[in-house]
């Protein structure tokens, strides 16, 4: 499979307001693609059609080759998403929710496994028994990698993942993406965050007014070159 995620002339119009322009977009395994713009640029919205929440108004999205519109079910078994604030069962432990979300994908793990999981995502094992609802972000965010190791996705859609962690925690995050990076895994990330994409970006691409405007190789900039090209494309 040559793009593990791909657009083609993906389109949305909310009544008349035109959310999304012809987006062009393909990413490949072990990618790291992040997308810069301010909000209500178009980017939660890119996501929620990559994940079949919404559908094209023209265009199509694609995940693993399935045209997400048509296979939103199935398309399913090769994504994990997490959103800005990862919606887990606060009342259950990180243990049990792993075990929950990695069966329903159709994963049977031990609870050896299931803790292998958690602790290579950067979780404390005493963390693990601990109800969800006394987590942090940060450490709700690692039972999200989890789970997302464990179901073996092949693409991660992720939204303002860094908003509100501390540089530690956005820092461990950097490397967990990396690690899912190296181990094949393409990684669409929506984001503020300017020094996080170059850190961790393939590429970073640029959206305005709903229309996808640059994509740059990360590695040809320095942060705050990045910084100003993305302060010049918004006009201020």
């Amino acid at each position: 499979m040559e793009f593990v995620l791909e657009a083609k002339q993906l389109s949305k119009v909310y009544q008349d307001k035109l959310a999304l322009k012809g987006l062009n977009l393909q990413i490949r395994a072990g990618e790291i693609f992040c997308l810069l713009g301010q909000n209500g640029a178009g980017k939660s919205t890119t996501i929620n059609l990559f994940l079949g929440f919404i559908t094209p108004t023209s265009g199509a999205a694609y995940i693993n080759g399935l045209e997400v519109a048509r296979n939103v079910t199935e398309v399913k078994k090769y994504l994990a998403y997490i959103p800005e604030n990862v919606m887990l069962y606060p009342n259950l432990t990180g243990l049990e929710n792993l075990a929950l979300f990695s069966s329903l994908a159709g994963f049977d793990y031990s609870k050896e496994e299931l803790m292998e999981y958690l602790v290579r995502s950067g979780l404390p094992a005493e963390a693990a028994s601990r109800r969800v609802g006394g987590y942090s972000k940060g450490m709700r965010q690692k039972v999200g990698i989890a789970i997302a190791v464990a179901k073996h996705a092949k693409v991660l859609l992720l939204d303002e993942p860094t908003s509100g962690l501390d540089p530690k925690a956005s820092n461990e995050f950097s490397e967990l993406l990396l690690r899912l990076s190296d181990a094949g895994t393409g990684i669409f990330m929506a984001t503020h965050d300017i020094f996080r994409s170059k850190e961790v970006g393939t590429r970073v691409g640029i959206m305005r007014e709903g229309e996808l405007v640059d994509v740059l190789p990360a590695a040809d900039l320095e942060a705050n070159e990045l910084e100003k090209l993305y302060l010049n494309h918004m006009h201020i």
